[in-house]
């Protein structure tokens, strides 16, 4: 038995080899006629006559589907003599997924399972992969995904492929968002001479997004206060003071804070002094950082010089 494969969609074309001592011939699918001779049987305008000549008598399938798929049979009469041949025809299915999970959000160190359907002819290949720059290959070959104990390094899009060599592979991917309490990285103190703009930052990772409040002391800072605005986004907050004055420096707080917890860090607004070089005000003078006082130093050694001179003449 010959096999005569096509892909779904595609036509199927059945051959069968005669001669000149052939007498009667027909196509039969399965119990039923197709063909006898040039005259059709069957009502399915898919089926057609290619040739019936002293050499071949073939017949074509067009828009082949997976129902088409299975034995046909040639069946020849020659000298009262009946002979047949037979065709299996094999249909070939494009991967299709058909069941995927859902997006998915779950807190950090929960258990995740996702699940990919698909179906094709032969049966596709099914595999998973994380959409990461650090993961490398599949994580799975199966139409399963299970993540124990799942970390925020794991959040991201999950792939699924099916493929069958039939066709492209096919692909759909899963959102997993990974929720973790906040997480400070980035608070520094910060020195501002008195009159100038002073920036306090405090950077905090977390899903959701955090909130920000800040305090000095213990006392909240509200926003609109005078002198201060505070800028949040979803990552960090930012404390402005647009003229910094004495009362100002001290001890802040950032909080930040979601559904999961919260977190704290200080950090200290404090006087930065700048020492200004004077110019010279003349020869031989300078500058007295400690008291800011001038002097002419150039006079102490004149004077040291003659009084040398005059040791010697006693």
């Amino acid at each position: 038995m010959d096999n005569v494969t096509v892909r779904q969609g595609e036509s199927a074309t059945l051959r069968c080899s005669v001669d000149n001592r052939v007498t009667r011939v027909a196509w039969l699918n399965r119990s039923s006629i197709l063909y006898a001779g040039n005259d059709k049987w069957c009502l399915d305008p898919r089926v057609v006559l290619l040739a019936n000549t002293k050499t071949q008598y073939s017949i074509q399938i067009q828009d082949v589907d997976v129902y088409d798929e299975g034995p046909y049979t040639c069946s020849v009469q020659t000298d009262n003599h009946p002979k047949t041949s037979r065709v299996h025809l094999i249909v070939q299915v494009s991967p299709k997924i058909t069941e995927i999970s859902s997006d998915i959000s779950i807190n950090e160190g929960g258990n995740v399972s996702l699940t990919c359907i698909a179906t094709g002819r032969p049966d596709p290949t099914i595999t998973w992969r994380h959409i990461s720059p650090k993961a490398v290959g599949f994580i799975s070959e199966d139409e399963y995904l299970e993540i124990t104990g799942i970390t925020r390094e794991q959040s991201g899009e999950y792939e699924c492929s099916a493929s069958n060599d039939v066709a492209a592979p096919v692909v759909q991917r899963v959102k997993v968002t990974v929720n973790y309490p906040p997480y400070i990285s980035d608070a520094k103190s910060t020195g501002v001479p008195v009159g100038q703009k002073g920036i306090l930052l405090c950077e905090a990772s977390a899903v959701p997004s955090a909130d920000f409040q800040w305090y000095k002391d213990d006392k909240r800072l509200a926003e609109g206060q005078k002198g201060l605005k505070v800028e949040n986004k979803a990552f960090v907050s930012k404390l402005t003071f647009f003229n910094v004055s004495e009362q100002d420096y001290g001890n802040y707080t950032c909080v930040a804070s979601n559904q999961l917890g919260n977190t704290n860090a200080s950090m200290i607004l404090y006087e930065e002094t700048t020492t200004a070089l004077t110019p010279w005000k003349g020869p031989g003078a300078v500058h007295d950082g400690n008291n800011g006082a001038w002097r002419r130093g150039g006079c102490t050694w004149l004077l040291a010089l003659p009084l040398a001179q005059l040791a010697r003449h006693f």
